[in-house]
């Protein structure tokens, strides 16, 4: 370590902690209770601290700028990830532990919910609803009987995998021209047809418009999954190089060997990345819902958090389902609020 760098060294391994016995089916690479005596794992413990303050700062937002109540009751989610893992690292319970593990299937499925049951009939909500809760017991069933964490992580990248996916599908499909059937060649088709069409200038603006907000959207998808990844990453460098890490850790002392805490950059980075998903599935709700010009995804400075702000109050539709339903399939969103002979 070089002189000019003050630290703190590490204590000896294996120390005393106010929770022990460890109950946990899992061991991270973090040295247990080295910091503090109330704390097994302290960095993985604060470090999910960054849930709680953003599902606060989501919630908030939701209020704030009226989206949908789905999207509260997620970030609700959101903070009972971070809860449930902070206080998994600070005690390495076995109930802790589930707490963590299974609020990350629950609130994925909750999400999966709100994109699968968009503009369907009650029946099938109710349905789909139904089959989800008999889906997330029977994965904590199986879970609490298994105890094998890669049987959780298994289940829980599926089902990322497939709402990122079928959330791409909607959002490719509701904001593409070629897509959705709003190019100009589309237009006088329906014009030859007698079906009511927008002027040439009122579909090149909103295909333009959409164009736009489909790039930013996307955006939003490669930087989220991107570093969801990179904190995956990370972790598994942890996992696989743990006897080094610690090693330098030690040669580095405190408070600098904390920067090699790779489960800790994990619940930062995938906490963004999940926090950045939520916002983008917000802004994907009002854009199926007709509604981009009454809501923008602002993300002034790298620095600050991106948010949905309402820009404009959206009409107000005796059906909304059925009038997005009938617009998007007219080849437009919105495309009843524009129309012309």
């Amino acid at each position: 370590m070089p002189s000019w760098l003050p630290s703190i060294p590490y204590p000896p391994p294996d120390q005393p902690g106010y929770w022990h016995p460890v109950t946990s089916t899992l061991q991270w690479c973090e040295e247990d209770y080295y910091a503090t005596y109330y704390s097994a794992e302290i960095i993985n413990t604060l470090t999910n601290l960054m849930f709680i303050y953003l599902a606060y700062k989501g919630v908030k937002s939701c209020r704030k700028q009226g989206h949908d109540t789905v999207f509260e009751v997620a970030y609700f989610g959101y903070f009972l990830v971070g809860f449930g893992s902070f206080m998994f690292h600070t005690t390495l319970k076995y109930p802790w532990q589930l707490v963590d593990e299974l609020n990350m299937i629950y609130t994925t499925c909750l999400m999966a919910y709100a994109s699968l049951s968009y503009s369907r009939p009650a029946n099938h909500q109710l349905a789909l609803g139904i089959f989800l809760l008999i889906f997330c017991a029977a994965i904590t069933l199986y879970y609490h009987y298994l105890q094998d964490p890669v049987f959780h992580q298994t289940v829980y990248a599926f089902l990322t995998l497939f709402i990122v996916l079928r959330s791409c599908y909607s959002m490719e499909f509701s904001l593409r021209p070629s897509l959705r059937q709003s190019e100009e060649k589309h237009r006088l088709e329906r014009a030859r047809k007698g079906l009511p069409v927008m002027t040439k200038e009122e579909q090149e603006y909103e295909n333009k418009r959409d164009m736009e907000i489909l790039r930013t959207m996307w955006f939003f998808v490669v930087f989220g999954v991107s570093i969801f990844l990179g904190g995956f990453g990370i972790w598994n460098l942890d996992n696989q190089y743990c006897s080094t890490l610690r090693e330098w850790r030690r040669e580095l002392g405190m408070p600098w060997g904390f920067f090699l805490e790779g489960h800790g950059w994990w619940h930062l980075m995938t906490g963004i990345g999940a926090y950045f998903y939520i916002l983008w599935a917000i802004h994907l709700r009002h854009v199926l819902n007709g509604d981009q010009e009454h809501f923008r995804l602002v993300w002034d400075r790298f620095y600050q958090l991106p948010e949905v702000v309402r820009i404009s109050d959206p009409p107000k539709k005796e059906d909304a389902n059925g009038a997005v339903n009938g617009s998007l399939a007219n080849g437009h969103a919105k495309g009843d609020a524009k129309k012309t002979k």
